[in-house]
C-alpha cells in the first residue's frame, strides 16, 4: 500500500532522519506535537499493530529498543518520554502504517 510512509521510507519525500538501518526509519515528524516528536516505522509495510503477525513481533522488539537508543541520543531519556501508537481509525491513525 503506498502511503506517505511508503514515499518518505522510497526517497521521494524528504525528512528528518534520526535514525535509518535496513529495517527501520526515524524522523522527526512536520506537525510536532511535543517538544520532542520522532516517528519511527518500519520499512516493510505493515497497516497497524492489528496486522503484525507473530513474524512481525522481532522487528516490533527492534522499534522499541530504537525508540530507547533515539531518547537517549536526543537526551530525553532521563527526564523521560512517550511511546505512543494508534491503532485504527477510531484511535487517530492519521497514516495506516505502523508507527
Amino acid at each position: 500500500m503506498e502511503t506517505v510512509f511508503s514515499k518518505i521510507i522510497e526517497g521521494s519525500i524528504p525528512c528528518k532522519k534520526v535514525f535509518e538501518n535496513e529495517r527501520i526509519l526515524a524522523f522527526y515528524d512536520i506537525e510536532p506535537a511535543a517538544p520532542v516528536h520522532v516517528l519511527i516505522i518500519p520499512k516493510k509495510y505493515i497497516g497497524s499493530m492489528n496486522d503484525v503477525t507473530p513474524e512481525d513481533l522481532p522487528l516490533v522488539a527492534v522499534i522499541h529498543g530504537v525508540a530507547q537508543q533515539i531518547a537517549t541520543e536526543l537526551g530525553v531519556a532521563e527526564s523521560g518520554y512517550r511511546l505512543i501508537n494508534n491503532c485504527g481509525p477510531d484511535s487517530g491513525q492519521a497514516v495506516h502504517h505502523l508507527h
